[in-house]
């Protein structure tokens, strides 16, 4: 897998604001905190990565019944996901064969056209998924940008990094540790879902697609039979 080359734009994604959660905690972009922030995002992004492969692959084996847990627990998940406003959840397969479950936010939601910075409404929709996230440890977490093919790849690829950089900036300035985001990419216009040539086409294929999946964790307590 190739590594992707979206660093130099790391900078830029910084200036995400912060957000304030119930229990107020404050933003980590504030004094020094951009500094910290941008050596634990620069580490997520510096991870190969690969669109359509998610979750590390696992030296563990995993049981029919272990697989079944996983899969309880990620109804669970996709049951919580599918209650934050503006977000499309669908059930999907990580690599080992184990349910993982996608949220996508289009960024006419998240972001106005050709731009990265997050609008009030997507902070509040994100505030809400954040508060999820912080209640399931165990999940591991990748973020993916894409936007339409208006624009060339020079525009389009950092365009898309951005995206979903600010939204992993905006989730672990809400809390969510940035140790369960395993992966923050963006691939431009490379992947669309819909047809460019239209105006429809293009909103759904500005999108930011968040990927959670079972940890290591996860699997052992699964394959203990602890998982709830």
């Amino acid at each position: 897998m190739k590594k992707t080359n979206f660093v130099a734009y790391l900078m830029c994604a910084l200036m995400v604001m912060g957000c304030s959660t119930n229990a107020g905690t404050g933003s980590l972009l504030g004094a020094g905190g951009g500094a910290a922030l941008g050596g634990i995002i620069g580490n997520i992004i510096g991870k190969n990565t690969k669109s359509t492969v998610i979750g590390a692959a696992i030296g563990t084996a995993v049981g029919t019944t272990a697989g079944a847990l996983i899969g309880k627990h990620m109804d669970k998940v996709k049951a919580k996901a599918a209650a934050v406003e503006n977000a499309q959840v669908t059930e999907i397969t990580d690599q080992n064969g184990l349910t993982a479950v996608k949220v996508a936010f289009d960024s006419g939601i998240l972001f106005a056209t050709g731009k990265y910075a997050l609008n009030n409404a997507s902070k509040v929709s994100l505030t809400k998924f954040a508060e999820m996230l912080k209640a399931e440890p165990q999940l591991m977490i990748d973020i993916q940008g894409h936007t339409d093919s208006t624009g060339s790849d020079k525009v389009n690829n950092p365009l898309s990094q951005n995206r979903a950089q600010a939204v992993a900036n905006y989730l672990v300035n809400c809390g969510v540790p940035a140790s369960q985001f395993q992966n923050v990419s963006g691939f431009g216009s490379t992947q669309p879902i819909a047809d460019n040539s239209t105006a429809a086409g293009r909103q759904q294929n500005r999108r930011v697609e968040i990927f959670m999946y079972a940890s290591q964790a996860m699997i052992d307590a699964a394959n203990a039979g602890t998982l709830q």
